[in-house]
């Protein structure tokens, strides 16, 4: 013990961990952060461990987490700074009031005429620093409340979001669907970019709307998405050390 007699930390995730997650479909940034808690207090006893994501992504994106633990938590906004990378799929001809696959797809004009050249040609007038208009289904906060809250109750045409300062410095396409229209790119970006805004601001841009059917974050700063495990093996992992 030291002198006020508070028992220093003995576990490696009261110590201090960063977890690195592939998060899968559907699960929230924070149902991974409950999961780890959950689980440190099943397998470790960890009964007040503190545990902290550092980036919030959406639901219907898989890909990056950063999971911070113990004494590691002071340094989550240091990982909120770096840069992403992420692979988007946008479907060209629609839209959505929440720029995904959220809510219900709004069919717009007719995207046939579009070609693999005009998606490129596009792409690159989004390149460098810009004004976004974060999504009105996001958790920006509106009067101190998260904005998808007002538009889940139908108000979202009462919600004015205000434009922040981005950058995207590298955009890639890497496979065009001629049939279906949609096509996959890849996004470097600072903090702060939303893909479902890069998504909508395209379709409104070619003319046809568009939206983001899919999203893969697969970097944060030099953290890859090949070196991340997945909630599954974390608990195998757990489970074992206990043997």
């Amino acid at each position: 013990m030291n002198q006020n007699n508070i028992e220093e930390p003995k576990d490696e995730f009261e110590l201090g961990k960063v977890i690195v997650f592939d998060k899968p479909l559907k699960w929230t940034s924070f149902d991974i952060v409950n999961k780890v808690r959950y689980l440190l207090r099943s397998y470790r006893g960890l009964k007040k461990i503190k545990v902290g994501h550092a980036g919030t992504l959406d639901p219907l994106a898989t890909g990056v987490l950063i999971v911070c633990t113990g004494k590691k938590t002071k340094e989550i906004l240091s990982y909120q700074e770096h840069t992403k990378e992420y692979v988007a799929t946008i479907r060209l001809g629609a839209v959505t009031p929440s720029y995904d696959l959220e809510t219900q797809i709004i069919p717009q004009s007719d995207a046939s005429h579009i070609t693999e050249k005009d998606v490129v040609d596009c792409l690159k007038t989004f390149l460098g620093e810009q004004l976004q208009y974060p999504p009105v289904y996001s958790a920006k906060k509106i009067d101190g409340k998260p904005a998808f809250l007002l538009a889940h109750k139908g108000r979202g045409d009462e919600v004015k979001m205000r434009a922040q300062q981005i950058e995207i410095f590298d955009l890639e396409l890497l496979e065009f669907d001629d049939m279906n229209k949609e096509f996959k790119v890849r996004v470097g970006c600072s903090k702060g970019t939303y893909i479902r805004s890069l998504a909508h601001d395209f379709g409104q841009r070619i003319g046809t709307g568009a939206y983001l059917a899919g999203l893969c974050r697969t970097k944060i700063g030099e953290i890859l998405l090949k070196n991340a495990v997945t909630i599954e093996n974390f608990e195998k992992m757990l489970a074992e050390s206990q043997k």
